[in-house]
């Protein structure tokens, strides 16, 4: 029998089998930022221990640090300059690569990690946030892991994981006007709930994932988490290695030669078996909206707000009730007009800077609508400066976006900057939990070009009613 792309992963990285389905696995790469890795840090001095390869291990400034302009160490998080300094303290002691503040490397993580070559067909990453699974898509085996988790590789470069069944969701056809890889994965969270990956590693493939550039093939790869998978991948090919090639840590000379002869192997094999199949057309697939507290509170912008009584699940009727009553929306509402007072274009889902470019298009010779605010954060450093240099920064700004510096900022909440209370934002980002931007804050998941478009007619908008500027 064929083996899947995740097989092939996996087996090539199994040190030994411990049985039960549970493998010691060696990590190839570790990344760290300053919101949990300092914790993981400050146990393994605690103990006496060292990191094993600290050559191998990278660390950046995301998840608290200030994206206002002329920035510091100063954050309104609570003991968020504690965080930071500690961080940078230890990381220096330890010996890791690390991109402080003041390093034009500076970034997301799981920004930086592809942007720099770190993350690559083939390696194990593991890094403690949930969202490690975006490097999926360039072909690596990546996923979230704990502070302990993370203790535990730093000291050993290896990890005890317990083999998850393998999915492949296929998506098939020409995206529609409009469509983009953030309205594919609402889509397929909607229609299969956010616990319909739970216990797998999903191979996205399909002609659709083929045409896909890279950075959406990580957006795609950066929600399999919230379809409740423990990891995403997607086959690296040409435009993966194109994508590589050159990028700081990415092998040079004959190395890269022996790379992607080997990187050409990494894929399923025609007869692999799956565990289980999904296949979507995406001619069926409209601009994506949230309407409730979960990635699977969502339909296409042109419907309505879904009734609970129509829900046959007792357990779902109460979670769908609980969530209009916080999203403070009445069922048969149409999506698209719900007035809105915040547009956040950021996170480690679309904040790169295909997703600026997108949404300048939108906004080019167009204002936000009076009493929005609206707010850009690049992913990175290194996106800040390209969009600046492509003078991005100038169609958001003279449309009446704020133009920050780096970091997730406002894609959740930790007692520091927020939207406010019962604000109700249009936003780029992965997660629209309760509370995640902010005390009561209302948040509806899009595409970085919905949240444009929503931004400058004042109300949760159809993009494709709004002609893109070139």
């Amino acid at each position: 029998m064929g083996r899947t792309i995740i097989d092939k992963l996996w087996s090539e990285h199994r040190i030994a089998d411990l049985g039960d389905g549970t493998s010691l696995l060696y990590i190839d790469r570790i990344f760290l930022h300053e919101r949990t890795g300092s914790i993981a840090l400050k146990s393994l001095e605690d103990q006496g221990r060292h990191v094993r390869n600290p050559e191998q291990v990278f660390c950046t400034m995301d998840h608290i640090v200030d994206t206002t302009p002329g920035r510091g160490d100063a954050t309104r998080v609570p003991s968020g300059t504690d965080f930071i300094k500690t961080t940078r303290t230890a990381a220096h002691a330890a010996g890791l690569n690390l991109f402080d503040l003041d390093d034009d490397r500076q970034g997301i993580v799981h920004v930086v990690s592809p942007e720099q070559g770190i993350a690559m067909p083939g390696v194990t990453l593991v890094c403690p946030d949930s969202h490690t699974c975006t490097v999926g898509g360039i072909g690596a085996l990546a996923w979230g892991v704990g502070s302990t988790e993370a203790e535990h590789a730093l000291a050993t470069k290896t990890l005890v994981v317990k083999r998850p069944a393998t999915m492949r969701v296929s998506f098939d056809g020409q995206l529609p006007y409009g469509v983009t890889a953030k309205d594919m994965i609402l889509h397929l969270i909607g229609k299969y709930t956010a616990s319909g990956g739970v216990g797998y590693a999903i191979e996205f493939a399909g002609t659709t994932i083929t045409a896909l550039p890279i950075e959406a093939r990580l957006t795609l790869c950066n929600m399999a988490v919230e379809f409740g998978a423990w990891t995403g991948v997607v086959a690296p090919d040409d435009k993966t290695f194109e994508y590589v090639k050159g990028r700081p840590y990415a092998p040079k000379g004959e190395a890269w030669d022996r790379a992607t002869e080997h990187w050409k192997s990494l894929v399923s094999d025609s007869d692999a078996e799956f565990d289980r199949e999904i296949a979507i057309d995406v001619a069926n697939i409209v601009p994506q909206m949230t309407w409730g507290t979960s990635p699977q509170h969502e339909a296409g912008i042109d419907q309505r707000v879904p009734d609970p009584r129509n829900e046959p699940d007792a357990n779902r009727r109460l979670s769908m009730e609980r969530a209009l009553e916080y999203m403070n929306l009445e069922p048969g509402t149409p999506l698209e007009g719900i007035p809105i007072d915040a547009a956040f274009i950021g996170s480690c889902t679309n904040s790169r800077l295909s997703d600026l470019r997108n949404a300048a298009k939108v906004l080019k010779d167009r204002k936000v609508a009076p009493g929005v605010k609206a707010i850009c954060v690049p992913g990175s450093s290194q996106v800040k400066l390209a969009a600046e240099a492509e003078g991005l920064d100038r169609i958001f700004t003279e449309a009446g976006f704020e133009w920050r510096e780096s970091g997730c900022s406002m894609c959740f909440f930790a007692g520091g900057e927020s939207f406010g209370v019962e604000e109700r934002v249009v936003t780029s980002t992965n997660r629209n939990f309760e509370n995640r931007q902010g005390p009561r804050t209302r948040s509806h998941l899009a595409s970085p070009t919905t949240v444009a478009a929503s931004a400058v007619l004042g109300k949760l908008a159809d993009v494709r009613k709004l002609e893109p500027q070139e």
